[in-house]
């Protein structure tokens, strides 16, 4: 038996990726073209991080001065750095090497924040509510996100 170079924090955030989403392998063929367990935990991961987001921006209007673009910008920083870490580890499980993810991650980051920071504070501009306007500037970016995640950031999960 050969001793497994992974390491106990690895190991224990893969346990929770296969807790996450083990439950997709029990549904139909058909269904699990369309729902692979990588979009599932995406989907969960990005769903915590985004109410990391909300909070942050919640918690930073109401505590601070800040205007809106800074407030923003501040919590979806922090959700980011989250949604990274979350995502290499318990969902695409990646062994690849940090820098060259990073680099393509912050690419994507950078976009999803350009639009994010546009259409929420457009929207907010425009009269919307501000959590509205963030939700819908999520919803906007998420299919790029997960295409970007899945076959360019983390290309080559588990390897």
């Amino acid at each position: 038996m050969v001793a497994s170079t992974r390491s106990p924090t690895r190991r224990r955030a893969e346990r929770v990726g296969d807790f996450l989403t083990d439950w997709t392998n029990r549904l139909p063929p058909r269904v699990r073209r369309w729902a692979p367990r990588e979009l599932v935990g995406f989907a969960m991961l990005g769903g915590f991080t985004f109410g990391v987001d909300l909070t942050l921006l919640w918690l930073l209007r109401r505590s601070t001065p800040l205007p809106v673009p800074a407030a923003v910008t501040t919590a979806y920083v922090g959700a980011v750095a989250l949604n990274y870490v979350l995502n290499r580890t318990v969902n695409f499980r990646s062994h690849a090497p940090v820098a060259g993810e990073a680099s393509r991650y912050t690419l994507v980051a950078l976009t999803d924040y350009l639009l994010t920071l546009g259409v929420t504070t457009g929207l907010s501009a425009a009269g919307a509510n501000l959590a509205a306007a963030r939700i819908l500037a999520a919803a906007f970016v998420a299919f790029f996100n997960y295409a970007a995640a899945r076959w360019w950031i983390f290309r080559n999960p588990g390897g």
